[in-house]
């Protein structure tokens, strides 16, 4: 399978058609995943936690709304074969019965995978720790072999306080050349100035004045180790001028 990092954006996408259109072209480029693990930019606890091995609402974890945004359903299977094997590769593991899937994993998967068949599971964010994240996608990399498509849930460049007020406004320099910097970084497969990110990336603090939405790019990162030169885009762009919409897919040859 695949291991991939998608783009979330706001919560308002699962209400997008024409961007909706897009995540959908991308997962149906997808071969048929057994079950599916997301890390999301919306769960950060340690030590690593699992979500729960049985049916639970979703978490609608933002305010201020539609009203339709909080009628969306993905009753997706709950996935406790998955848990079991996460619990195998992910040392300490525990688990939370009672969390349901954030916005961060069914915002997308309302698109990628909309029939909602799949069995899901969530891992949390346990550090923030570049080194040690990527440790994790590389425990987690067997996965890829029994049919689990792993996918981390954030944004290139995640600044709400500095997102457009007008549609009209043009993607700021800062956003753009972050942006810029991972493409080259990735083209380079320059993984050490990856993990030095904070340090090495053009306006890193202005692209993330906190870390938790690039950093699930981390760990996709490292389950992608053996297929660093078999990356595609399958979305890139920005909204509200400075939010990176970003997708990466790598081990999968892109579909036209």
């Amino acid at each position: 399978m695949p291991v991939a990092f998608v783009g979330h954006g706001s919560p308002m996408v699962v209400l997008d058609e024409a961007k909706g259109a897009e995540l959908r072209a991308w997962g149906a480029s997808i071969p048929g995943p057994r079950a599916i693990l997301v890390v999301s930019a919306h769960w950060e606890q340690a030590p690593a936690t699992i979500g729960p091995t049985r049916a639970v609402p979703l978490i609608y974890d933002f305010y201020g709304f539609p009203p339709e945004l909080y009628r969306v359903r993905y009753p997706a299977p709950a996935a406790p074969e998955l848990a079991r094997r996460v619990a195998a590769l992910v040392p300490d593991v525990r688990i939370d019965e009672d969390r349901g899937l954030d916005h961060g994993t069914w915002t997308p998967l309302r698109w990628l995978f909309p029939d909602a068949r799949i069995p899901v599971l969530q891992l949390s964010i346990p550090s923030h720790d570049p080194r040690a994240l990527h440790r994790l996608g590389h425990d987690l990399a067997p996965l890829r072999d029994e049919g689990v498509f792993l996918l981390g849930s954030g944004n290139v460049v995640h600044n709400l306080r500095r997102i457009a007020r007008r549609p009209d406004e043009p993607t700021p320099s800062w956003a753009a050349e972050f942006d810029q910097w991972l493409v080259e970084s990735l083209a380079r497969r320059d993984v050490d100035s990856l993990l030095d990110w904070e340090r090495r990336a053009p306006a890193a603090t202005l692209a993330h004045p906190t870390v938790e939405h690039f950093v699930p790019l981390l760990v996709s990162l490292g389950a992608a180790t053996d297929d660093l030169s078999r990356l595609h885009y399958p979305i890139s762009g920005f909204e509200h001028s400075s939010i990176s919409r970003r997708s990466l897919s790598w081990g999968q040859d892109r579909r036209t």
